[in-house]
Protein backbone atom coordinates (compact mmCIF):
# COMPACT_ATOMS: atom_id res chain seq x y z
CA UNK A 1 0.00 0.00 0.00
CA UNK A 2 1.13 3.17 -0.62
CA UNK A 3 0.48 7.29 -0.49
CA UNK A 4 0.46 8.46 3.12
CA UNK A 5 -0.83 6.79 6.08
CA UNK A 6 -2.64 8.75 9.53
CA UNK A 7 -3.22 6.45 12.75
CA UNK A 8 -6.34 7.67 14.49
CA UNK A 9 -6.44 7.00 18.12
CA UNK A 10 -9.98 7.74 20.41
CA UNK A 11 -10.63 7.34 24.02
CA UNK A 12 -13.97 7.78 24.16
CA UNK A 13 -14.50 6.91 27.88
CA UNK A 14 -11.07 8.89 28.80
CA UNK A 15 -12.36 11.09 31.70
CA UNK A 16 -14.44 8.45 33.28
CA UNK A 17 -12.16 5.93 32.89
CA UNK A 18 -9.16 8.08 34.46
CA UNK A 19 -11.26 9.00 37.42
CA UNK A 20 -12.19 5.31 38.11
CA UNK A 21 -8.71 3.80 38.00
CA UNK A 22 -7.62 6.87 40.46
CA UNK A 23 -10.48 7.13 43.12
CA UNK A 24 -11.18 3.15 42.75
CA UNK A 25 -14.61 2.92 42.41
CA UNK A 26 -16.15 0.27 41.68
CA UNK A 27 -18.12 -0.67 38.27
CA UNK A 28 -21.78 0.42 39.48
CA UNK A 29 -21.28 3.44 41.05
CA UNK A 30 -23.87 6.12 39.53
CA UNK A 31 -21.24 9.30 39.08
CA UNK A 32 -21.18 11.88 36.73
CA UNK A 33 -18.31 14.13 35.86
CA UNK A 34 -19.66 17.77 35.74
CA UNK A 35 -18.03 21.21 34.61
CA UNK A 36 -19.29 24.74 35.12
CA UNK A 37 -21.51 25.93 32.19
CA UNK A 38 -23.27 29.13 30.91
CA UNK A 39 -26.90 27.41 32.52
CA UNK A 40 -25.20 25.51 35.70
CA UNK A 41 -23.48 22.52 35.86
CA UNK A 42 -22.96 20.27 32.65
CA UNK A 43 -22.15 16.51 32.33
CA UNK A 44 -19.02 15.81 30.52
CA UNK A 45 -18.87 11.73 31.12
CA UNK A 46 -20.88 9.26 33.08
CA UNK A 47 -20.38 5.74 34.61
CA UNK A 48 -21.66 3.11 32.78
CA UNK A 49 -24.26 2.43 35.76
CA UNK A 50 -24.93 6.22 34.88
CA UNK A 51 -25.67 6.08 31.89
CA UNK A 52 -28.21 3.27 32.41
CA UNK A 53 -30.11 5.55 34.24
CA UNK A 54 -30.34 7.80 31.56
CA UNK A 55 -27.23 10.34 32.01
CA UNK A 56 -25.43 11.27 29.59
CA UNK A 57 -22.58 13.71 28.56
CA UNK A 58 -24.07 17.27 27.33
CA UNK A 59 -27.02 16.97 29.43
CA UNK A 60 -27.41 19.90 32.09
CA UNK A 61 -27.19 18.03 35.99
CA UNK A 62 -30.33 18.98 37.05
CA UNK A 63 -32.09 17.39 33.88
CA UNK A 64 -29.62 14.22 34.64
CA UNK A 65 -30.92 14.25 38.58
CA UNK A 66 -34.69 14.78 37.33
CA UNK A 67 -34.61 11.31 35.45
CA UNK A 68 -31.93 9.71 37.92
CA UNK A 69 -32.17 11.53 41.73
CA UNK A 70 -29.62 9.13 43.15
CA UNK A 71 -26.84 10.54 40.44
CA UNK A 72 -23.94 11.76 42.24
CA UNK A 73 -21.65 14.95 40.94
CA UNK A 74 -17.87 14.96 40.88
CA UNK A 75 -16.10 17.53 39.64
CA UNK A 76 -14.41 17.16 36.29
CA UNK A 77 -10.62 17.27 36.24
CA UNK A 78 -9.92 18.25 32.81
CA UNK A 79 -6.08 19.71 32.94
CA UNK A 80 -5.69 16.03 34.47
CA UNK A 81 -7.12 14.61 31.20
CA UNK A 82 -4.96 17.05 29.11
CA UNK A 83 -2.07 15.90 30.94
CA UNK A 84 -2.82 12.19 30.77
CA UNK A 85 -3.68 12.92 26.93
CA UNK A 86 0.29 14.50 26.55
CA UNK A 87 1.96 11.86 28.54
CA UNK A 88 0.07 9.04 26.04
CA UNK A 89 1.39 11.07 22.92
CA UNK A 90 4.74 10.55 24.20
CA UNK A 91 4.38 7.63 25.18
CA UNK A 92 2.96 6.55 21.78
CA UNK A 93 5.82 8.19 19.93
CA UNK A 94 7.02 3.88 20.17
CA UNK A 95 5.08 3.53 16.96
CA UNK A 96 5.66 7.07 15.17
CA UNK A 97 8.15 9.97 15.37
CA UNK A 98 5.55 12.01 14.34
CA UNK A 99 2.56 12.13 16.60
CA UNK A 100 -0.59 15.04 17.66
CA UNK A 101 -2.94 15.05 20.40
CA UNK A 102 -6.25 15.31 18.29
CA UNK A 103 -8.40 16.99 20.71
CA UNK A 104 -9.05 16.37 24.28
CA UNK A 105 -9.27 12.43 23.48
CA UNK A 106 -7.47 11.24 21.35
CA UNK A 107 -3.95 11.35 19.15
CA UNK A 108 -3.08 11.25 15.29
CA UNK A 109 -0.22 9.44 14.47
CA UNK A 110 1.81 9.57 10.79
CA UNK A 111 2.67 5.90 9.92
CA UNK A 112 3.50 6.36 6.46
CA UNK A 113 5.90 4.16 5.71
CA UNK A 114 6.36 2.33 8.89
CA UNK A 115 3.64 0.21 9.30
CA UNK A 116 5.46 -2.95 8.07
CA UNK A 117 7.74 -2.50 11.24
CA UNK A 118 4.83 -4.09 13.52
CA UNK A 119 4.20 -6.91 10.98
CA UNK A 120 1.76 -4.37 8.47
CA UNK A 121 -1.49 -1.92 9.27
CA UNK A 122 -3.70 -4.64 10.83
CA UNK A 123 -0.86 -5.62 12.84
CA UNK A 124 -0.01 -2.41 14.14
CA UNK A 125 -4.07 -1.35 14.52
CA UNK A 126 -4.49 -4.64 17.06
CA UNK A 127 -1.12 -3.42 19.11
CA UNK A 128 -2.23 -0.03 19.84
CA UNK A 129 -5.32 -1.02 20.79
CA UNK A 130 -4.18 -3.63 23.21
CA UNK A 131 -1.40 -1.70 24.76
CA UNK A 132 -4.07 1.10 25.33
CA UNK A 133 -6.46 -1.56 27.00
CA UNK A 134 -3.82 -2.74 28.79
CA UNK A 135 -3.66 0.93 30.88
CA UNK A 136 -7.56 0.54 31.59
CA UNK A 137 -8.62 2.71 28.25
CA UNK A 138 -10.96 1.68 25.80
CA UNK A 139 -9.73 2.17 22.45
CA UNK A 140 -10.47 2.28 19.04
CA UNK A 141 -7.73 2.95 16.32
CA UNK A 142 -8.57 3.76 12.30
CA UNK A 143 -5.79 3.73 9.67
CA UNK A 144 -6.61 5.85 6.28
CA UNK A 145 -5.10 7.87 3.74
CA UNK A 146 -6.19 11.03 5.61
CA UNK A 147 -6.55 12.87 9.09
CA UNK A 148 -9.85 13.39 8.32
CA UNK A 149 -11.47 9.99 7.15
CA UNK A 150 -9.20 7.89 9.77
CA UNK A 151 -11.16 10.59 12.45
CA UNK A 152 -14.24 9.38 10.80
CA UNK A 153 -13.79 5.87 10.80
CA UNK A 154 -12.10 5.45 14.76
CA UNK A 155 -15.23 7.26 16.02
CA UNK A 156 -18.54 6.58 13.49
CA UNK A 157 -17.56 2.94 11.91
CA UNK A 158 -19.33 0.77 13.60
CA UNK A 159 -15.80 -2.01 13.30
CA UNK A 160 -12.83 -0.07 12.21
CA UNK A 161 -10.67 -3.39 11.00
CA UNK A 162 -10.20 -3.36 7.43
CA UNK A 163 -11.97 -0.35 6.74
CA UNK A 164 -10.34 2.68 4.49
CA UNK A 165 -11.63 6.01 2.91
CA UNK A 166 -13.75 4.53 0.43
CA UNK A 167 -15.84 3.43 3.68
CA UNK A 168 -17.20 6.69 4.65
CA UNK A 169 -20.69 6.91 2.35
CA UNK A 170 -22.97 4.94 5.29
CA UNK A 171 -21.00 7.36 8.07
CA UNK A 172 -23.27 10.47 9.51
CA UNK A 173 -22.42 13.76 8.47
CA UNK A 174 -21.22 14.53 11.84
CA UNK A 175 -18.29 11.70 10.98
CA UNK A 176 -16.88 15.47 9.12
CA UNK A 177 -15.97 17.13 12.09
CA UNK A 178 -18.32 19.97 11.52
CA UNK A 179 -20.01 22.27 14.00
CA UNK A 180 -23.57 21.40 15.74
CA UNK A 181 -24.85 24.27 13.36
CA UNK A 182 -23.83 22.65 9.94
CA UNK A 183 -25.29 18.97 10.88
CA UNK A 184 -28.49 20.45 12.22
CA UNK A 185 -28.79 22.05 8.94
CA UNK A 186 -27.63 19.10 6.80
CA UNK A 187 -30.44 17.11 8.35
CA UNK A 188 -32.92 19.64 7.63
CA UNK A 189 -31.68 19.50 4.35
CA UNK A 190 -32.20 15.11 4.79
CA UNK A 191 -28.91 15.16 3.98
CA UNK A 192 -27.96 12.48 6.72
CA UNK A 193 -25.26 10.52 5.26
CA UNK A 194 -21.54 10.87 4.10
CA UNK A 195 -22.64 9.18 0.82
CA UNK A 196 -25.84 11.55 0.08
CA UNK A 197 -23.86 15.01 0.87
CA UNK A 198 -21.45 13.32 -2.23
CA UNK A 199 -24.48 13.56 -4.73
CA UNK A 200 -25.36 16.84 -4.73
CA UNK A 201 -24.39 19.60 -6.72
CA UNK A 202 -21.89 21.44 -4.48
CA UNK A 203 -23.14 25.49 -5.92
CA UNK A 204 -26.46 24.53 -4.48
CA UNK A 205 -25.01 23.51 -1.07
CA UNK A 206 -22.04 26.35 -1.06
CA UNK A 207 -24.71 29.32 -0.51
CA UNK A 208 -26.06 27.50 2.92
CA UNK A 209 -22.80 27.27 4.65
CA UNK A 210 -20.18 29.66 5.88
CA UNK A 211 -16.60 29.60 4.07
CA UNK A 212 -14.79 27.63 7.19
CA UNK A 213 -17.61 25.42 7.75
CA UNK A 214 -18.69 24.63 4.52
CA UNK A 215 -19.28 20.79 4.74
CA UNK A 216 -18.31 19.84 1.12
CA UNK A 217 -14.52 21.47 2.07
CA UNK A 218 -14.70 19.02 4.83
CA UNK A 219 -15.50 15.96 2.29
CA UNK A 220 -12.27 17.15 0.31
CA UNK A 221 -10.34 16.83 3.08
CA UNK A 222 -11.53 13.48 4.20
CA UNK A 223 -11.06 11.89 0.86
CA UNK A 224 -7.86 13.52 0.16
CA UNK A 225 -8.94 16.14 -2.71
CA UNK A 226 -7.45 18.92 -0.70
CA UNK A 227 -4.69 18.92 1.62
CA UNK A 228 -4.70 18.23 5.65
CA UNK A 229 -1.50 18.50 6.59
CA UNK A 230 -0.49 17.31 10.84
CA UNK A 231 -0.30 20.97 13.14
CA UNK A 232 3.23 18.91 14.28
CA UNK A 233 6.04 20.82 12.66
CA UNK A 234 7.88 17.74 9.98
CA UNK A 235 11.66 18.89 10.92
CA UNK A 236 13.89 16.25 11.04
CA UNK A 237 14.01 14.29 14.23
CA UNK A 238 16.84 14.11 16.58
CA UNK A 239 19.39 11.33 15.99
CA UNK A 240 17.84 8.11 17.80
CA UNK A 241 18.75 4.42 18.03
CA UNK A 242 16.29 2.09 19.02
CA UNK A 243 15.69 -1.45 20.31
CA UNK A 244 12.67 -3.59 21.14
CA UNK A 245 12.85 -6.67 22.78
CA UNK A 246 10.86 -9.88 22.54
CA UNK A 247 9.67 -10.12 25.72
CA UNK A 248 9.20 -7.72 28.43
CA UNK A 249 12.20 -7.92 30.82
CA UNK A 250 11.86 -6.30 34.55
CA UNK A 251 16.07 -7.15 35.57
CA UNK A 252 17.46 -3.86 36.39
CA UNK A 253 20.66 -5.43 34.38
CA UNK A 254 19.03 -4.80 31.10
CA UNK A 255 18.98 -0.97 31.05
CA UNK A 256 23.28 -1.18 31.56
CA UNK A 257 22.96 -4.14 28.50
CA UNK A 258 20.99 -1.64 26.80
CA UNK A 259 22.68 1.61 26.93
CA UNK A 260 25.77 -0.31 25.63
CA UNK A 261 24.25 -1.74 22.42
CA UNK A 262 22.28 1.49 21.66
CA UNK A 263 25.64 4.03 21.88
CA UNK A 264 27.26 2.24 18.81
CA UNK A 265 24.45 3.17 16.33
CA UNK A 266 23.86 6.47 18.08
CA UNK A 267 27.84 7.28 17.09
CA UNK A 268 27.09 6.24 13.94
CA UNK A 269 24.16 8.51 13.23
CA UNK A 270 25.44 11.68 14.25
CA UNK A 271 28.57 10.76 12.75
CA UNK A 272 26.71 10.62 9.55
CA UNK A 273 24.72 13.93 9.90
CA UNK A 274 28.47 15.12 10.94
CA UNK A 275 26.90 16.02 14.50
CA UNK A 276 28.03 15.99 17.89
CA UNK A 277 26.06 15.36 21.25
CA UNK A 278 25.09 17.83 23.97
CA UNK A 279 22.54 16.02 26.05
CA UNK A 280 21.67 12.83 25.23
CA UNK A 281 18.23 10.48 27.24
CA UNK A 282 17.65 7.01 27.60
CA UNK A 283 14.33 6.12 27.38
CA UNK A 284 12.53 3.34 28.44
CA UNK A 285 9.17 2.04 27.59
CA UNK A 286 7.59 -0.31 30.09
CA UNK A 287 4.40 -2.51 29.76
CA UNK A 288 1.82 -0.22 32.29
CA UNK A 289 2.44 3.08 30.11
CA UNK A 290 5.03 4.56 32.09
CA UNK A 291 8.15 5.98 30.49
CA UNK A 292 11.44 6.20 32.51
CA UNK A 293 14.34 7.86 31.71
CA UNK A 294 17.79 9.34 32.33
CA UNK A 295 19.51 11.80 30.72
CA UNK A 296 23.23 13.42 30.85
CA UNK A 297 24.82 16.83 29.24
CA UNK A 298 28.29 17.07 27.85
CA UNK A 299 30.63 20.23 28.06
CA UNK A 300 31.40 19.65 24.57
CA UNK A 301 29.96 18.12 21.59
CA UNK A 302 30.74 14.61 21.46
CA UNK A 303 29.87 11.29 19.45
CA UNK A 304 32.09 8.88 21.31
CA UNK A 305 30.27 6.13 22.58
CA UNK A 306 32.40 4.56 25.12
CA UNK A 307 32.14 8.59 26.93
CA UNK A 308 28.20 8.65 26.56
CA UNK A 309 28.17 4.97 27.79
CA UNK A 310 30.46 7.05 30.76
CA UNK A 311 28.25 9.15 31.72
CA UNK A 312 24.48 7.44 31.17
CA UNK A 313 26.11 4.61 32.96
CA UNK A 314 25.51 5.55 36.62
CA UNK A 315 21.90 7.21 36.18
CA UNK A 316 20.50 4.27 34.01
CA UNK A 317 19.95 2.71 37.64
CA UNK A 318 17.32 5.87 38.67
CA UNK A 319 15.02 4.14 36.03
CA UNK A 320 12.07 1.60 37.46
CA UNK A 321 11.70 -1.20 35.17
CA UNK A 322 8.40 -1.88 36.84
CA UNK A 323 6.58 -5.09 35.88
CA UNK A 324 8.81 -4.95 32.41
CA UNK A 325 10.67 -3.08 29.67
CA UNK A 326 10.10 -3.87 26.24
CA UNK A 327 11.29 -0.94 24.46
CA UNK A 328 14.18 1.23 24.58
CA UNK A 329 15.68 4.40 22.83
CA UNK A 330 18.60 6.39 23.02
CA UNK A 331 18.36 10.15 21.55
CA UNK A 332 20.82 13.13 21.26
CA UNK A 333 18.11 15.59 21.86
CA UNK A 334 20.64 18.49 21.65
CA UNK A 335 22.83 18.46 18.93
CA UNK A 336 25.98 20.37 17.39
CA UNK A 337 28.34 20.61 14.38
CA UNK A 338 30.78 18.45 14.87
CA UNK A 339 33.78 17.67 11.34
CA UNK A 340 36.23 15.23 11.82
CA UNK A 341 39.72 16.54 13.62
CA UNK A 342 42.66 14.97 14.22
CA UNK A 343 44.39 14.36 17.40
CA UNK A 344 47.85 14.56 18.28
CA UNK A 345 50.80 13.14 16.23
CA UNK A 346 51.41 10.84 19.40
CA UNK A 347 47.96 9.41 19.40
CA UNK A 348 46.94 11.62 22.60
CA UNK A 349 43.61 13.47 22.76
CA UNK A 350 43.82 17.38 23.24
CA UNK A 351 43.92 18.17 26.54
CA UNK A 352 40.87 20.34 25.73
CA UNK A 353 38.81 16.95 25.37
CA UNK A 354 40.11 15.62 28.53
CA UNK A 355 39.09 18.71 30.38
CA UNK A 356 35.51 18.43 29.30
CA UNK A 357 35.86 14.24 29.71
CA UNK A 358 36.30 15.43 33.40
CA UNK A 359 33.95 17.62 33.72
CA UNK A 360 31.38 15.86 32.06
CA UNK A 361 32.10 12.93 34.25
CA UNK A 362 32.37 15.16 37.52
CA UNK A 363 29.04 17.00 36.51
CA UNK A 364 26.76 13.70 36.58
CA UNK A 365 28.60 12.69 39.78
CA UNK A 366 28.41 15.64 41.89
CA UNK A 367 25.43 17.50 39.91
CA UNK A 368 25.42 20.42 37.72
CA UNK A 369 25.17 22.61 40.14
CA UNK A 370 28.61 21.46 42.33
CA UNK A 371 30.85 22.24 39.39
CA UNK A 372 31.25 25.31 37.93
CA UNK A 373 33.23 26.95 35.80
CA UNK A 374 34.16 31.52 35.60
CA UNK A 375 32.33 33.38 32.74
CA UNK A 376 33.37 36.59 31.32
CA UNK A 377 30.63 39.29 31.53
CA UNK A 378 30.25 42.49 29.38
CA UNK A 379 30.76 45.16 32.04
CA UNK A 380 33.73 47.78 32.78
CA UNK A 381 33.32 46.77 37.02
CA UNK A 382 35.81 44.22 37.63
CA UNK A 383 33.44 42.69 40.24
CA UNK A 384 30.58 42.33 37.04
CA UNK A 385 33.03 41.48 34.98
CA UNK A 386 32.78 37.64 35.32
CA UNK A 387 30.25 34.95 37.04
CA UNK A 388 30.25 31.77 37.61
CA UNK A 389 27.90 29.33 35.21
CA UNK A 390 27.87 25.49 35.38
CA UNK A 391 30.49 23.98 34.29
CA UNK A 392 28.41 21.77 31.58
CA UNK A 393 28.45 24.89 29.47
CA UNK A 394 31.02 25.71 26.89
CA UNK A 395 32.86 28.79 27.96
CA UNK A 396 32.31 32.37 26.57
CA UNK A 397 35.25 33.16 24.17
CA UNK A 398 36.70 37.02 24.53
CA UNK A 399 36.19 39.18 22.34
CA UNK A 400 39.59 40.69 20.27
CA UNK A 401 41.07 43.87 21.77
CA UNK A 402 39.08 42.85 24.99
CA UNK A 403 42.49 42.04 26.52
CA UNK A 404 43.67 44.17 29.57
CA UNK A 405 45.81 43.89 32.09
CA UNK A 406 43.80 41.76 35.08
CA UNK A 407 44.82 40.53 38.59
CA UNK A 408 44.87 36.80 39.33
CA UNK A 409 42.91 36.91 42.14
CA UNK A 410 40.09 39.49 42.34
CA UNK A 411 38.76 40.33 46.07
CA UNK A 412 35.35 39.59 46.89
CA UNK A 413 34.98 42.87 47.73
CA UNK A 414 38.00 45.56 47.73
CA UNK A 415 39.71 46.14 51.12
CA UNK A 416 40.58 49.99 52.71
CA UNK A 417 43.99 50.81 52.76
CA UNK A 418 45.70 53.48 54.68
CA UNK A 419 48.19 55.60 53.06
CA UNK A 420 51.04 56.84 54.85
CA UNK A 421 52.83 58.99 52.56
CA UNK A 422 51.68 60.27 48.88
CA UNK A 423 53.34 62.06 46.46
CA UNK A 424 52.24 65.45 45.63
CA UNK A 425 50.23 64.10 42.74
CA UNK A 426 47.92 62.33 45.15
CA UNK A 427 49.78 58.72 44.58
CA UNK A 428 50.41 56.71 47.57
CA UNK A 429 54.55 55.56 48.22
CA UNK A 430 53.97 53.62 51.41
CA UNK A 431 50.08 52.54 52.67
CA UNK A 432 49.23 49.84 55.34
CA UNK A 433 47.04 46.95 54.10
CA UNK A 434 45.94 44.08 56.64
CA UNK A 435 48.46 45.54 59.18
CA UNK A 436 51.42 45.16 56.76
CA UNK A 437 53.56 48.59 55.94
CA UNK A 438 53.95 48.30 51.82
CA UNK A 439 56.64 50.99 50.00
CA UNK A 440 55.95 51.29 46.70
CA UNK A 441 58.99 50.74 44.31
CA UNK A 442 57.01 51.26 40.69
CA UNK A 443 54.09 52.53 39.79
CA UNK A 444 51.66 51.90 36.14
CA UNK A 445 48.39 53.48 35.44
CA UNK A 446 46.01 55.12 35.60
CA UNK A 447 43.13 52.98 34.11
CA UNK A 448 39.92 55.43 34.66
CA UNK A 449 36.40 53.07 34.77
CA UNK A 450 33.30 54.71 35.17
CA UNK A 451 30.19 53.53 37.11
CA UNK A 452 27.36 51.87 35.12
CA UNK A 453 25.30 54.98 36.30
CA UNK A 454 22.15 52.82 34.59
CA UNK A 455 22.74 50.52 37.21
CA UNK A 456 23.83 52.54 40.34
CA UNK A 457 22.00 56.13 39.93
CA UNK A 458 24.60 58.19 41.99
CA UNK A 459 25.57 55.65 44.01
CA UNK A 460 29.28 55.46 42.34
CA UNK A 461 31.89 57.55 41.95
CA UNK A 462 34.60 57.71 39.36
CA UNK A 463 37.56 54.72 40.09
CA UNK A 464 41.42 55.27 38.54
CA UNK A 465 42.79 51.97 38.89
CA UNK A 466 46.63 51.83 39.28
CA UNK A 467 49.11 48.46 39.33
CA UNK A 468 52.03 48.84 41.74
CA UNK A 469 54.42 46.75 42.80
CA UNK A 470 55.86 47.08 46.54
CA UNK A 471 59.91 46.59 47.22
CA UNK A 472 59.28 43.03 47.84
CA UNK A 473 58.40 42.47 44.16
CA UNK A 474 54.87 42.11 45.42
CA UNK A 475 52.31 43.65 43.04
CA UNK A 476 48.60 44.55 43.44
CA UNK A 477 45.55 46.43 41.67
CA UNK A 478 44.84 49.10 43.77
CA UNK A 479 42.19 52.07 42.61
CA UNK A 480 40.73 55.92 43.89
CA UNK A 481 37.27 55.90 44.56
CA UNK A 482 36.54 59.88 43.58
CA UNK A 483 38.42 61.90 41.78
CA UNK A 484 39.51 65.31 42.31
CA UNK A 485 37.01 67.72 40.57
CA UNK A 486 34.31 65.55 40.67
CA UNK A 487 32.20 68.14 42.94
CA UNK A 488 31.82 65.58 45.80
CA UNK A 489 34.49 67.12 47.78
CA UNK A 490 36.89 65.43 50.59
CA UNK A 491 39.91 63.41 50.19
CA UNK A 492 39.51 60.47 47.64
CA UNK A 493 39.79 57.11 49.31
CA UNK A 494 42.43 53.88 48.67
CA UNK A 495 40.99 50.60 48.03
CA UNK A 496 43.05 47.04 46.94
CA UNK A 497 41.49 45.36 44.81
CA UNK A 498 43.52 42.40 43.32
CA UNK A 499 46.43 40.29 43.52
CA UNK A 500 48.71 39.71 40.14
CA UNK A 501 50.28 36.65 40.02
Amino acid sequence: MTGRRILSVWWPFLPIERWQRLSGASPDTTVALVEEAQHGQRIVAVTTAAAAGGAHPGMRLTDARTLFPALAAVPADTAGDAALVERLARWAGRWSPLVEVDGGDGLRLDVTGTAHLFGGEEALRQEVEARFAAQGLTTRVAIAATAGAAWALARYSRSPRGRSEDDLAPLPVAALRLSPQANHTLHRLGLKTIGALAGVPRRSLARRFREADNPLDALDRALGRTPEPLTALAVEPPPRATLRLAEPVADPAVLGQALAKLADPLARMLAARRLGARRILLTAWRIDGEVGEAGAETSLPTREAAHLVRLLAEKVGSIDPGFGIDAFALTATWCEPLDAAQDALIGEAPRERELARLVDRLTVRLGPGRVQRPEARASHLPERASRWVSGIFSPSRKQEGDERARPARLLDHPEAIGVIYATPEGMPRRFVWRHVVHDIARVEGPERIAPEWWRQPGGTRLRDYYRVEDSKGCRYWIYRDGIAGDGRGGAPDWYVHGLFG
